[in-house]
């Protein structure tokens, strides 16, 4: 079988769904490969590069659509390009197929499958299939970018000659795969960072990228990401209130603000009000990667870019990923190689549209002349997180209780230890000669210091290997103080040597597990 990729004609769209490397990767499968002549040009792929990987050039749409038998493209498809499949023939790309019901009636009307890439499910087997994940990475990193060629200072602070400059203050809205990358490249330029979620167990992401968590003085029980596919649920109308009335307290302080909070099929939630805007500083910046939906700020435009009254930027471009098209390509030819990976497992060259496959499933919107959205929730679900349970304080007579019971149990294994040592002791010396339990004694009661020692010291001040061998050091130690006092000068050098090398094994062995505990440290 033969897949090909067509040019984009969406005005502006600058990526495509194959590259020279995927393309090599499907003649693997048992591929023929085609594209349309100049479909590469603008992500910067020219047609020799894809002839030297083996491609076929195709210089007419209608040609290619005609001669493939599987078709790969970025964009949904229009009227015109689905007019052009055939019975048999299988399309993947971005197909919004819960606002696009005539194109699923006019692609089950010819009998063409159609896969949409959107529609991959968020379960760990399908992660390297996620096209939308991919793209919402890049329009994460590229709204930073975009934010710092419209704001008028550095991201990092400064103290120059020239006098001091502040750090800017970046607050990043929704803390999906977008918001992440946007934390992520926000703080590696020095800024700020803050970011805010209705979805409480991104908080520890949030803060393990340097950033700063937004909390909410209001208790609610939110939905968990994992059981929500991933996205943030709706929140109750005074949810929505606690959240305004702290973003307008953040408005004045903030100088960048990224809004990335979107819920599937739904309008965005307008989170970003004119009133916050009209809060803001001159010079400040908005990004809001909701645009295409609506947009979260109140005074967003579709594609455009404003600049109000008080001087406050608000971009709300749509095309970020097609910004940066070499690497959206790459990412996002990828992904549909490894949907075609799956497509065919016996990697001959012929599609297995296995209906079983709880991934293929659920990004199939058509398959023989059926309309197969929406599909069935996948068989494995995402595993949500468990409630924390709430454990019921104990009263003062309770603790008191507890305590003592402890104290009881840990003396009575204490004294049980002690117990049996002291017994085979007893049977030891009952066969052993004088002068070897005088060495015996002398190690037995070295393990027992240096356990006692080693056993107190907190778990935070060494890893496992180095309690042992602090362990050992101390019984060398301790059995070398016992021969300092020897009359042979060769026994006092080597006792002498043994404290000194196990002495330089102990205070090392913190050192260094002091300098490994701060590179966990922020300073």
């Amino acid at each position: 079988m033969k897949i090909g990729t067509p040019k984009e004609i969406f005005k502006g769209e600058a990526r495509v769904a194959m590259t020279p490397d995927s393309a090599r990767q499907l003649q693997k499968l048992g591929y023929d490969c085609a594209i349309e002549t100049g479909a590469g040009a603008a992500a910067g792929f020219s047609d020799a590069t894809y002839v030297d990987a083996g491609v076929e050039i195709i210089k007419t749409p209608a040609a290619l659509w005609k001669s493939v038998d599987i078709v790969a493209k970025v964009r949904q498809p229009t009227e015109v390009e689905l007019k052009r499949m055939t019975k048999g023939k299988t399309l993947i790309s971005f197909f919004n197929p819960a606002g696009n019901t005539e194109g699923m009636e006019l692609a089950k009307s010819k009998g063409a499958n159609v896969i949409a890439m959107e529609m991959v499910p968020r379960i760990s087997r399908a992660q390297k299939m996620d096209a939308l994940s991919s793209m919402a990475n890049i329009a994460g990193y590229r709204a930073v970018i975009e934010a710092g060629n419209n704001f008028g200072r550095f991201f990092t602070g400064q103290i120059t000659a020239a006098g001091k400059v502040p750090p800017a203050k970046v607050l990043v809205v929704g803390a999906g795969v977008a918001g992440l990358a946007a934390i992520g490249t926000s703080t590696s330029l020095g800024a700020i960072t803050l970011a805010f979620d209705v979805r409480p167990e991104v908080a520890e992401q949030v803060e393990s990228m340097g950033a700063e968590f937004v909390y909410l003085d209001f208790e609610e029980d939110q939905a968990d990401g994992a059981a929500t596919g991933g996205y943030a649920a709706v929140s109750s109308p005074e949810f929505r209130n606690a959240q305004l009335a702290k973003f307008l307290e953040l408005a004045p302080e903030v100088d960048i603000v990224i809004t990335t909070a979107l819920i599937p099929n739904r309008e965005a939630p307008e989170l970003w009000t004119e009133e916050m805007v009209a809060a803001m500083k001159p010079g400040s910046v908005i990004v809001d990667l909701a645009a295409e939906k609506g947009g979260n700020c109140k005074l967003t435009v579709m594609d455009e870019k404003i600049v109000t009254d008080n001087g406050v930027t608000i971009i709300g471009y749509t095309d970020f990923p097609s910004r940066m098209a070499a690497q959206s390509s790459t990412l996002y030819a990828t992904n549909i190689r490894h949907m075609m990976t799956d497509l065919t497992p016996e990697k001959d060259g012929q599609i297995n549209h296995d209906m079983e496959d709880d991934v293929i499933r659920g990004a199939t919107v058509t398959f023989e002349k059926e309309i197969t959205f929406p599909p069935p929730p996948p068989k494995i679900q995402a595993i949500a997180a468990k409630p924390k349970e709430t454990v019921p304080e104990l009263t003062p007579e309770e603790k008191r209780a507890a305590e003592v019971a402890a104290f009881k149990a840990a003396t009575k294994q204490q004294v049980t230890l002690l117990g049996v040592g002291a017994a085979l002791m007893l049977l030891v010396g009952t066969v052993a000669p004088p002068s070897f339990m005088q060495h015996f004694i002398v190690f037995v009661l070295a393990c027992f210091v240096g356990f006692q020692v080693i056993w107190g010291v907190a778990h935070s001040l060494h890893t496992p290997l180095m309690a042992v061998t602090n362990a050992i050091s101390s019984i060398i130690i301790l059995g070398a103080l016992m021969q300092i006092g020897s009359s042979s000068f060769l026994v006092i050098l080597l006792a002498s040597l043994s404290i000194f090398m196990a002495g330089i094994n102990i205070f090392g062995g913190f050192l260094v597990t002091r300098r490994m505990l701060a590179m966990f440290q922020k300073s």
